[in-house]
């Protein structure tokens, strides 16, 4: 059906009457619920006198205001009377609202107070079943086991190096050394002298310290550590998959119920809800949920586990050395948490520096084709390049403090280190000599665990912001799928009568919507509808017309009155049955995305193909679907857009009739279609209203006059029933109604025009059937919004469009990937050249890199070398090594600092260089481009501004900072493994195998850890879509009765993802398990084989500790580097965009020194044979065979209804496009022959909706020629000529005023007297007018006409009018039809013809 929300929201509406100019006075655009600002000129403020609240005095100080207004309801009338709640504020231009901006802050308050409390933790999972929280009690089980596997490996760590050291201790005895042994265990129950023997002090060694066979220990670490990583293995793999197979459970029953439930609302409460709002829910809200309920809470258990087993164990080892350790640890977390803070400061000042550039090139890119017409394409690479100093500076800033702070954290990290040795031997030694009770085993215990324990309260940190996340996205979710609606379409209940004879009736209906309870919209309506009679519903806006035909469908209850079905009430009828007896024809019908065959299905279920056929014999749908080459099985794309405004009506008639209803609503079936398409619609409604209770709403009067009934309504009440010849006899309201109906094209509603996508329009002709989109968008806006949030602004044009681009944009989306996948791969050679001015940068980031790379190799050595100092018998050595070991720990530290600053803060200057150069050359290429390229889908203004933003950035990642990636992975395998084979080559063959496993796991834990989803979000699209397609077209949905046929396909659609995500989960466990466990196979094997190896003799222990921590840790740190490097292959994709658009040749080259120049002025502007199509739409010819000529000083003016092409031949003229065939030709001379330089200046375009820029007045008429310096005196001569100085220089800062983004802060007619004074100062030879006048009230109009007028004396002018009435003194008149002329002539010759002409102009007046 036809969403008809807009009736809703002109409730009301208010017409304030203000002056412009001397004696001049117009209409503000109508408002409801919302705000529009009017700039108006000084001369004074008509019709406020009498209001409360506004103050005319301020509009009384010889300077031009804005009128803001804010409206609920209520007329002028209302307004003097103060009966109204409409705010209305003058301000001089320039200034803030902060009225406006405190009453919207509070809104947002309101909003955020309505937003339902956050649920508990353990209610996430409410909708689990007995099964699924057995799986996930199984998961939380298994995630603790799990997070207990590494306390348990440091303490068989502790036993192993408590065997090597007095391993080492025992077999370093000697007769020479045995007095040192004495003295160094003082505890030593026997005292060892001279006739003691060396083995004999062996044993008693051994006794005393409780240790047997070395070798049996080392065995026994390796089995033990084998043993807890298969546990570690298999919990891993148990609670990530179990956490993520109920969460994936929990989440496919929740997306169902979500959208059934939301489907099932009441459609009040849609009004007050936005439906883009839901749209996200399904998707985003529940992605969030399923995070906070799946893996993340194993791993936050897992984490949390670790880091409690962890401190426990330390705290039981050695509390005394814990406490030591973690004194370092608030210096590190205060002063990270400043850096931090400081650098997410300065990134957000980054994205603020650019956001100017950025604001510039969205400027620029949007008002494309202004910036070519007037050559200012340097002055704008300019200004952009200017703007983007400020945001390199601020990311060097930001690179800096990052630098600072990886410094400053590793820094503090091995002064930790440097700490936990030097005080740990002390005690060791202590403890030798009695006083207390530390070996080695408990430092390394206490200092693993400490430091993996905080290391692992860091990482659970993230998982607690998705627990909140989640606990905010399920309230919403869960307060909706609880909800129980009103009027509910799939309740059991109400009564089905077997047979429909389609009386209705409506008694003393009062009603007002929901979302606004104190708009009266009917007034005690009271009709009746006999079966088979024809009722039409007439009246302005707003009277409540089409709220009788949503009350029949009962999409709302009526507060007071009676709605009656064959004299029942329709609360006691089954609203399902009901909305199956009613067939419903908006004035726009939302067709879903599938064929045809089966939008006309969804009329009824179970309908036959014969079915189907005649229903669309009967809408007069049948032949011209037989006509398209899959016939009944045709697309009909997104919204029907494959389709024109007349065939998706027809289709939409033939929905409604196969399911054979007896009553029909027409809500305006046809006042969005040309008058063809009218004719054929109409009809064939005409057709099928026979035999049919009918109700007709409509606003062409023309169409309602064979009805057997006419309601006019007036003010939400009956005002007149009768006939139309009954009612027009009595010359009262509905004769008024008649009489005052003028031509639509008359009835010009304020338009935003091209300037906001012009990269995207073509005029009219890039919309084949623009009034039934334009309609289609309004009515999308309708539906997507709900009246609260629905404001009208003098912009709708400009926003339709908008929503067109980005109809359009998806879909051509899978085309555009494809493309994207095709582009050629850039060597990274070509992307370092780039860079290659920065090598100094480079060279010494590189050089820190490198020296970083070497730091874990060094902190191996010097580990291996703190443990070799343990087997030290003499203390003072022992306490000397200690001492010079923590030193150079600190020293390694310094350098850590120093190399993570150097490679952070060089790598960063030269990646904000490269992206500040790419940025410009980017942005000066797309400036380089042909029109027709950025009416290409991907090279929308959105898409350009991301690539200048996104891509230029992302590029950096496969050049300096990657690069110190990849030299300081080399660097650490390198050392780490020259050191293996150094200290033992057989030690380092045998841990080499896991080199290559330990990378794998380290970065599949660390992708895992960055929370790549199960889900992924391209799997849910096709279902997302569906979700989407439905809630933002509810309306259509109801009136269906489709919401059980839309929830089951949504659910249907959910499932292949849902399976997929479950085999994912099985995926994602046993990655995870792997990458736990295999350090702990290579720690076991290792060791194992080391110890081997010191038994036997050939190595001494502590080489052992350096090779395995070099090749494993070295090898995890590598791993790690690797996954958190910036994304190398999206750098790639990202620079084969860029450098495919800077090798790009635009086909039409602007270059300077390309094409002739011609001297003198333009003496013949002439087209042959012209033949035409838009690149983006190959199939639609716009042109065929035009031939139309203007000689010197003469006005041609072109005219023709929209869609014919005159739009083109101006296009055509600027160079925007090339013809396909025939000539255009410039003094005879060919056009694309010619400098476009040249032929552009001698060209001055005014347009229907001028761009202007947020510049000053002054700077805005300069750009009308961007070769030279405009004086300031041909700037006041220019707007002289345009009937604009005076009031400019009525304005506080004259020429220096800044006009706002887009000109908003002139009204149209003053931004297009700027405009004329633009095209002006270019002194141009040929003037182009394209609509100059047609988007501007009647006052505004008369002043810029005479201001064209001044302007075309002398001149050779092309124009093009709608308003035949401007271009009656024209030279010559050229009508355009289907892309040729079909006649030509001055004004009397063609009238007289009787011709096109003729009736073109009688449709006009």
């Amino acid at each position: 059906m036809r969403e008809r929300e807009r009736e809703r929201e002109r409730e009301r509406e208010i017409s304030i009457v203000v002056s412009v100019g001397p004696s001049a006075a117009q209409s503000a655009s109508r408002v409801a619920r919302s705000t529009f600002s009017l700039p108006v000129e000084p001369e004074g403020v008509e019709g406020m006198e009498g209001i409360e609240g506004v103050d005319t005095k301020s509009a009384r100080n010889g300077h031009p205001v804005i009128i803001n207004v804010a409206s609920e309801k209520g007329s002028l009338e209302d307004l003097r009377n103060n009966k109204h709640e409409t705010h209305v504020q003058i301000q001089p231009i320039g200034e803030s609202s902060p009225k406006k901006n405190k009453k919207k802050r509070k809104g947002d308050d309101e909003e955020d107070k309505n937003k339902p409390p956050p649920v508990s933790f353990l209610s996430l999972f409410r909708y689990s079943n007995s099964k699924e929280r057995c799986i996930m009690v199984s998961g939380v089980v298994a995630a603790m086991l799990s997070g207990g596997c590494l306390p348990a490996m440091f303490i068989l760590f502790g036993d192993l190096t408590n065997s090597f050291v007095y391993h080492a201790m025992i077999t370093s005895i000697t007769n020479e050394t045995l007095h040192e042994y004495n003295d160094s265990f003082a505890k030593l129950p026997i005292e060892i002298n001279e006739n003691t023997t060396v083995e004999d002090a062996k044993d008693l060694l051994r006794e005393f310290l409780g240790i047997g066979d070395f070798f049996e220990g080392v065995v026994r670490f390796g089995v033990g550590t084998f043993l807890v990583g298969f546990v570690q293995m298999l919990m891993g793999y148990i609670f990530v998959t179990s956490m993520n197979y109920a969460a994936e459970g929990q989440v496919f029953r929740l997306r169902g119920m979500f959208l059934r439930s939301i489907l099932c609302q009441e459609i009040a409460w849609f009004d007050t809800h936005q439906t883009n709002d839901f749209a996200s829910r399904v998707t985003e809200d529940l992605n969030k949920l399923q995070e906070g309920i799946g893996e993340k809470v194993g791993m936050f258990i897992f984490f949390m586990t670790t880091f409690l087993a962890s401190l426990i164990n330390a705290f039981v080892h050695g509390w005394e050395l814990t406490l030591i350790i973690l004194s370092v640890f608030p210096l590190l977390g205060i002063s990270t948490g400043l850096i931090a803070k400081v650098t997410t400061n300065l990134t957000s000042a980054e994205l603020q520096k650019y956001g100017k550039a950025g604001s510039i090139a969205e400027e620029v890119l949007s008002s494309i084709r202004t910036v070519i017409a007037f050559g200012g394409e340097a002055k704008e690479i300019k200004r952009y390049e200017d703007n983007l100093v400020y945001a390199r500076n601020a990311g060097v800033k930001r690179g800096l403090m990052t630098g600072v702070g990886v410094g400053v954290m590793w820094l503090f990290i091995y002064a930790a280190y440097a700490l936990a040795f030097w005080y740990g031997t002390g005690l060791i030694l202590d403890s030798r000599a009695g006083n207390g009770d530390y070996d080695p085993s408990k430092l390394i215990i206490v200092f693993f665990s400490v430091l993996m324990g905080a290391m692992n309260v860091g990482q659970s940190a993230p998982y607690w912001e998705a627990f909140t996340v989640a606990r905010g996205a399920a309230a919403t979710i869960f307060s909706i799928v609880e909800r129980k609606s009103a009027i509910d379409p799939s309740s059991k209940e109400g009564k089905r009568p077997h047979f429909v004879t389609g009386t209705i009736e409506l008694r003393d209906v009062h009603f007002s919507y929901p979302s606004r309870p104190d708009v009266k919209i009917l007034q005690g309506v009271s009709l009746k509808v006999e079966p088979g009679q024809t009722v039409a519903l007439v009246g302005s806006s707003g009277c409540g017309k089409s709220t009788c035909i949503q009350l029949i469908q009962r999409f709302y209850d009526s507060p007071s009155g009676d709605v009656m079905l064959d004299g029942q009430l329709i609360q006691d009828l089954n609203i399902g049955w009901l909305r199956d007896q009613i067939g419903v024809v908006g004035q726009e019908p939302v067709l879903f995305g599938t064929t045809i065959a089966e939008n006309i299905r969804y009329g009824r279920d179970g309908v036959s193909m014969a079915e189907i056929e005649a229903a669309a014999k009967e809408a007069n749908a049948h032949d011209f679907i037989m006509k398209l080459p899959k016939k009944y099985e045709t697309q009909v794309g997104d919204r029907g857009v494959q389709m024109s405004g007349g065939q998706k009506q027809r289709v939409a008639i033939a929905r409604a009739l196969v399911k054979q209803p007896r009553i029909l609503l027409l809500d305006e079936a046809t006042s969005a279609l040309d008058n063809q398409s009218e004719a054929i619609v109409q009809q064939a409604l005409d057709k099928v209203r026979r035999g049919r209770t009918t109700v007709i709403v409509a606003h062409r009067l023309s169409t309602i006059r064979s009805a057997d009934k006419i309601v006019a309504l007036n003010k939400g009440s009956v005002a007149e029933v009768g006939t139309h010849k009954e009612l027009m006899k009595l010359k009262s309201f509905y004769y008024n109604l008649v009489t005052a109906q003028i031509p639509p094209n008359e009835r010009k509603s304020s338009k935003a025009g091209k300037e906001d996508t012009e990269s995207d329009s073509s005029d009219e002709e890039n919309e084949v059937v623009s009034v039934a989109e334009l309609s289609q968008d309004i009515m999308d806006d309708l539906v997507s919004k709900s009246p609260v949030a629905l404001a009208r602004t003098s912009s709708t044009r400009q926003s339709l469009r908008r929503r067109r681009t980005s109809t359009k944009a998806s879909r051509h989306s899978m085309g555009t990937e494809k493309e994207k996948d095709n582009l050629p791969t850039v060597p990274l050679s070509r992307i370092m050249k780039m860079n290659s001015t920065e090598w100094p940068y480079m060279l010494a980031g590189a050089l820190g890199s490198a020296i970083q790379g070497t730091i874990v190799p060094l902190y191996a050595i010097m580990f291996g070398e703190v443990l070799g100092s343990l087997s030290t018998a003499d203390e003072v050595e022992a306490r000397k090594q200690g001492d010079y070991y923590a030193v150079l720990f600190l020293i390694i530290g310094l350098i850590a600092a120093v190399s993570m600053f150097i490679q952070a803060y060089m790598f960063t200057l030269s990646g904000e260089t490269l992206t500040s150069r790419l940025r410009k050359l980017t942005f000066a290429a797309m400036l380089r481009q042909e029109v027709g390229w950025f009416d290409d889908d991907k090279n929308s203004v959105g898409a350009l501004c991301s690539r200048l933003s996104g891509d230029a950035a992302s590029v950096q990642g496969a050049t300096g900072s990657r690069i110190g990636t990849i030299i300081q992975a080399l660097t650490t395998l390198g050392v780490s493994i020259c050191l293996a084979l150094y200290y033992d080559w057989r030690l380092g063959l045998i841990s080499f195998p896991f080199i290559p496993f330990v990378l794998i796991a380290v970065y599949l834990q660390s992708k895992i850890l960055m929370g790549q989803s199960v889900t992924e979000s391209e799997s849910l699209q096709d279902a997302g879509k569906l979700a989407i397609e439905c809630i933002t077209n509810i309306r259509t949905v109801a009136s269906l009765h489709k919401e059980q046929y839309f929830a089951d396909a949504y659910s249907a659609a959910l499932l292949k993802p849902h399976l997929q995500a479950l085999k994912k989960s099985h995926l994602r466990g046993v990655a995870f398990g792997f990458a736990q466990a295999v350090p702990f196979f290579a720690y076991a094997t290792t060791m194992l084989y080391g110890g081997h190896l010191v038994d036997v003799g050939q190595i001494s222990y502590e080489d052992v500790f350096k090779v395995a921590e070099a090749l494993i840790l070295g090898t995890m740190m590598v791993g790690q580097a690797v996954a958190f490097a910036p994304n190398y292959s999206k750098a790639r994709v990202a620079a084969s965009q860029i450098f495919h658009l800077l090798d790009r040749n635009p086909q039409i080259d602007s270059s300077a020194g390309i094409g002739l120049r011609l001297s003198g002025d333009v003496s013949t502007i002439e087209l042959q044979g012209v033949h035409f199509v838009y690149p983006t739409r190959p199939d639609t010819t716009i042109l065929q065979g035009l031939g139309v000529r203007v000689d010197r000083g003469k006005t041609l003016a072109l005219v023709g209804s929209s869609g014919c092409g005159k739009s083109t031949i101006i296009s055509l003229l600027e160079r925007f496009y090339n013809a396909q065939k025939g000539t255009v030709s410039i003094n005879g001379q060919d056009i694309e022959a010619l400098n476009v330089g040249w032929v552009r200046q001698q060209l001055g375009l005014v347009s229907q909706e001028p761009v202007l820029f947020d510049r000053t007045i002054e700077e805005n008429i300069a750009y009308g020629d961007n070769t030279r310096r405009v004086e300031h005196h041909e700037v006041v001569a220019a707007a002289k000529k345009a009937n604009i100085h005076a009031f400019i220089e009525s304005l506080p800062d004259k020429y220096n005023t800044r006009v706002g983004g887009k000109g908003s802060q002139l009204s149209g007619g003053q931004k297009q007297r700027v405009a004329i004074a633009r095209a002006l100062v270019r002194n141009p030879s040929v003037l182009l007018l394209d609509e100059a006048t047609s988007a501007l009230d009647t006052e505004s109009e008369k002043v810029v006409q005479e201001a064209l007028e001044q302007a075309q004396a002398g001149r050779t002018s092309i124009v093009i009018a709608h308003r035949l009435s401007t271009i009656q003194g024209a030279d010559t008149i050229a009508v355009i039809q289907s892309g040729q002329v079909v006649e030509v002539g001055t004004h009397s010759e063609l009238m007289e013809k009787k011709g096109h002409y003729y009736s073109l102009y009688q449709t006009n007046h």
